[in-house]
């Protein structure tokens, strides 16, 4: 997935009512950014942070940039939650998550449920088809694990447990459900949940897998250029 215009550098003033962010330009100026992000983006909102943002492709739009990366000490993090579900969509289409080959048909925001969409929908003639849910990971705590652990999630997810439950229930009735965590940073060796976060989540995620809803993370490849989904990472939960 590349970006649809070069990326604008700056630096972080402050981050404030969850979608909006204060950034002084590189000439001087200061803008305020959209956030698509609801998270509490632990690590990724201190002032002085070195972010780049994309231009709107709607010059009409009131907010005329985006916020989509944030610079750390050992490389780039994606903050925009709105793209994982197009990163892993070509990924899938061009072979490149083996788990999730051999499907004819790919389609996206599928309603499922009890008034949910499945982010992606697989399906083939000749086996069952397969629902996978997108979870965009951007935490890492240097506390936790020595800070070699991507976690998910940030921030309390009522939303997220319902999903998994539901992912159960579709397996229950002889569906395949995968729940595909994408982590958009590059310094992570492992992936594990947030229990002390959200302990709700942790335990519906226990059930579901359980219940047979397997669990995949790949990280992304990010560069100002854009982001594309580079390989696995082993689950330590």
């Amino acid at each position: 997935m590349k970006f649809h215009a070069p990326l604008v550098p700056g630096t972080l003033i402050r981050r404030y009512k969850r979608f909006l962010a204060d950034v002084r330009l590189d000439d001087g100026t200061v803008v305020c950014a959209h956030i698509a992000n609801s998270g509490a983006m632990i690590g990724l909102k201190d002032e002085g942070l070195r972010v780049w943002l994309s231009p709107a492709l709607n010059p009409k739009r009131k907010l005329a940039f985006t916020w989509e990366l944030a610079e750390i000490e050992d490389g780039l993090v994606g903050v925009n939650t709105a793209h994982p579900n197009a990163i892993v969509a070509e990924a899938i289409l061009a072979g490149r998550v083996p788990e999730l080959r051999g499907y004819e048909t790919l389609k996206r925001e599928v309603p499922y449920g009890e008034n949910s969409r499945i982010d992606i929908l697989l399906t083939s003639p000749d086996r069952p088809r397969c629902l996978v849910e997108i979870k965009n990971v951007h935490l890492r705590r240097p506390e936790i694990a020595g800070g070699c652990h991507a976690e998910f999630p940030d921030a309390v997810t009522a939303r997220g447990a319902k999903h998994l439950r539901e992912m159960a229930a579709a397996v229950a009735a002889g569906d395949r459900a995968v729940m595909l965590y994408l982590v958009q940073r590059t310094d992570c060796t492992h992936f594990a949940l947030a229990s002390d976060i959200d302990p709700a989540y942790a335990e519906a995620f226990a059930v579901a897998r359980k219940a047979g809803v397997e669990a995949l993370c790949y990280t992304c490849a990010i560069s100002t250029i854009g982001l594309t989904l580079d390989r696995p990472l082993p689950l330590a939960v």
